[in-house]
């Protein structure tokens, strides 16, 4: 798939509460509102190989969902009839300008949520989360990222337990989940990221 897919053309997936794809799709931009139904995406994790700092992104101020939060490293939707893997693979490159990963494997295969509204918008989502890892440095797409940082795990627990930071709100929720199973359990311990 064409890595410059225009987010006014993009198609999301519905999905059953268990992540089967109904059949149906829709129109990405037009499906995110206030009754937003339950539709497949993913969360990826991309750490630095050299001392497994993670990446972390802060969405572009115009984004209609979500503006200008900070985040994990890349999320996205795959396309009607593309694999999840593809997917990360497609979006980290568009959005990231990492144009491979290393050892990307799902580490949540059933992480499910649903947002309160923000901004009149409520995301629904069964999400798969990713980790993998990347050699070159990101040369991010203003349009999706805004700012970015590498930070040691023990800097993105604190980033995440700061009441006054803007983070997003699947962020916060995934991290109970994955803080415990590898690769983010063996990182408890700081590196020279920050």
């Amino acid at each position: 798939m064409d890595t410059a897919t225009e987010p006014e053309t993009e198609q999301i997936v519905f999905v059953t509460e268990d992540g089967v794809p109904t059949g149906e799709t829709g129109p990405k931009l037009a499906s995110h509102h206030e009754h937003t139904r339950l539709h497949l995406a993913f969360s990826c994790y991309v750490l630095r190989r050299s001392d497994n700092a993670l990446l972390i992104t802060q969405r572009a101020l115009h984004k209609k969902v979500w503006p200008g939060v900070w985040t994990n490293s890349v999320c996205g939707h795959p396309a009607p009839g593309e694999s999840l893997e593809d997917a990360v693979l497609r979006r980290a490159a568009y959005e990231l300008g990492v144009p491979s990963l290393a050892g990307l494997h799902c580490v949540l295969p059933a992480y499910r949520y649903r947002t309160p509204p923000f901004q009149g918008i409520v995301e629904n989502e069964f999400c798969p989360v990713f980790a993998a890892w990347a050699d070159a440095e990101p040369a991010p797409n203003p349009a999706e990222v805004g700012d970015w940082r590498w930070v040691s795990w023990p800097g993105y627990t604190e980033l995440l337990n700061d009441p006054t930071a803007n983070v997003s709100y699947w962020a916060k929720d995934q991290f109970s989940q994955l803080k415990d199973i590898e690769p983010f359990a063996g990182l408890a311990t700081p590196h020279s990221a920050e």
